[in-house]
């Protein structure tokens, strides 16, 4: 069985190549999976998400401006680019397309969206280059929908997931474990049930002994029937926004770790990209391929 794959090629918005947030690298993480021979029958083309969704993440009314294209300018700001069309289609899509790798997961055990990840993404607002919070709309779905009583999300994007902490502060049903560079974005953090805040600089032995040592407690506290796993690749020490150092081997041994601790277990995992910046798309496509090697390697289990 091939991997299940979401993705729809308006994950691109085709932002200017000299804008900071790389949009051409979902267009490159496919071509970099196609040369793998990965794609073949396995992908899956999400429609855009029912605005009652995003409603179960998100305020209503900050929903109804992205669907509008009519956000107010300072949250534009926050967000990083202006919610245009083709940018508010894209976030939509992107949504639908993690509730779509979910739902595949829960049937196959596991899958990806090739998007997803948007974690600055609060209730209120987006923020950080996220306009919809995609894990906080699928979870809150697959929830509503009894598919699923407890959800795991599993942060390894370098940035802290605040907005995912956010949407899920006080839910008992589900378990937010975020593990990033404590001096990163966001400055104003927002507590996630487990944090663990790295130094600049961390390498691939401290931070993977960390992953190691924190994922049976996670485990334990979380006992979860969906796991949601965001692969930011950022950590890497070629990222221009990450400030640590994981090399290819590392953000390889990382995602191994992660999928086989759940996946060994039983427990479906749904990955999706998550950040990483870089002005060489190429080299960007190619380290968020590792995500979906991995996952490959467990899809008979």
């Amino acid at each position: 069985m091939k991997l299940p794959i979401a993705h729809h090629p308006d994950y691109d918005a085709k932002l200017p190549p000299t804008h900071r947030f790389p949009m051409s690298k979902y267009t490159r993480l496919m071509e970099s999976l196609a040369a793998r021979d990965m794609l073949g029958g396995a992908i899956e083309v999400p429609t855009p998400a029912d605005p009652e969704w995003l409603n179960r993440a998100h305020l209503p009314a900050y929903v109804e401006q992205v669907l509008t294209c009519t956000v107010p300018p300072k949250i534009e700001r926050e967000i990083g680019f202006p919610i245009d069309p083709r940018v508010s289609r894209r976030a939509q899509l992107a949504s639908a397309g993690t509730v779509l790798a979910a739902r595949l997961a829960l049937e196959h055990g596991i899958a990806c969206n090739a998007a997803g990840g948007s974690h600055h993404a609060r209730r209120d607002q987006g923020a950080g280059f996220c306009t919809f919070n995609d894990v906080g709309v699928a979870a809150l779905l697959l929830l509503a929908e009894q598919l699923v009583g407890r959800v795991l999300v599993v942060d390894l994007d370098v940035h802290q997931g605040d907005g995912t902490a956010d949407i899920f502060a006080g839910d008992p049903r589900v378990f937010t474990f975020s593990m990033h560079g404590e001096r990163n974005y966001p400055v104003r953090k927002i507590a996630s049930d487990l944090d663990i805040g790295l130094s600049d600089g961390t390498e691939d032995a401290a931070y993977l002994e960390t992953l190691r040592d924190v994922l049976p407690a996670v485990m334990a506290r979380s006992a979860p029937d969906l796991v949601f796993y965001n692969a930011g690749v950022d950590p890497h020490f070629a990222d221009r926004l990450g400030r640590m150092k994981l090399t290819d081997t590392g953000l390889r041994e990382r995602d191994r770790t992660v999928i086989g601790h759940f996946r060994e277990r039983g427990i479906p995992l749904c990955g999706v990209i998550g950040g990483g910046y870089s002005a060489d798309i190429a080299a960007l496509a190619e380290r968020h391929a590792i995500l979906f090697e991995v996952a490959a390697e467990f899809t008979q289990i």
